[in-house]
């Protein structure tokens, strides 16, 4: 996908930009979310549906991740990492779907997360949560551990990391998702039938990766802020 459906607006005397193909997407993933979530949860049974048994086996894998990761309150930290795994996949295989044949006013419904607005999104929220999270924890020492010069030059490397750890998060994802897109729209270009199919097997697999990647990351963030031996 070459450009955005962007429609601009006036709203309190500021001109704003909004890329609805993005939002459409984005909004399209979190209704999948809940309709699957509700019909998977509806009628819960220790003989589980294959529904049910496929959203167990994701969960007791963070569950497990969580666990093994953050050794103390892990469990409170389960909702945003694996809610965050299960909307980052499902918003990159969105640009593997017949969604891309629908035709909107300024091209076509892509995965929102080739969008670095919403990679970026996704990157500021967790930095607030790890940080709000480890000053909970850890109060005044989550930043300076002890008043010393060595202290203070050890608080300036971690503000910098503040500031690089989702610069990366939003980056990695938005690349690895747009490049795919591109090269499978290239490819298109070239040869309609037969010469894309093999890349885009290959990006549903590097749609699933990279959610993984973010969520695993954003687990290791989270366990450096409330963690005691960090």
């Amino acid at each position: 996908m070459s450009h955005h459906w962007v429609v601009e607006r006036t709203i309190l005397g500021q001109n704003m930009s909004f890329n609805m193909d993005t939002l459409i997407a984005m909004w399209a993933a979190m209704l999948f979310l809940l309709v699957v979530s509700f019909i998977a949860t509806r009628k819960l049974s220790i003989y589980p549906t294959k529904l049910q048994l496929f959203f167990e086996s994701i969960l007791s894998y963070f569950d497990g991740l969580i666990a093994g990761m953050i050794h103390h309150d892990g469990k409170k930290h389960f909702p945003l990492i694996a809610s965050l795994f299960l909307f980052i996949v499902t918003a990159n295989l969105m640009g593997q779907l017949p969604l891309k044949m629908i035709e909107l006013k300024q091209g076509e419904i892509a995965s929102p997360t080739n969008d670095i607005n919403l990679t970026a999104g996704l990157a500021v929220i967790v930095l607030v949560y790890y940080v709000v999270a480890g000053v909970i924890k850890k109060k005044h020492k989550f930043l300076l551990h002890e008043i010393s010069f060595v202290g203070i030059i050890s608080m300036l490397v971690e503000l910098l990391e503040l500031v690089t750890r989702p610069l990366t998060l939003a980056l990695r994802l938005f690349g690895n998702i747009l490049a795919g897109e591109i090269l499978i729209t290239a490819l298109l270009g070239l040869a309609a039938y037969g010469l894309p199919l093999p890349i885009m097997f290959f990006e549903i697999l590097v749609a699933c990766v990279q959610a993984l990647v973010f969520t695993m990351l954003t687990t290791v963030y989270i366990a450096t802020a409330v963690n005691e031996n960090h």
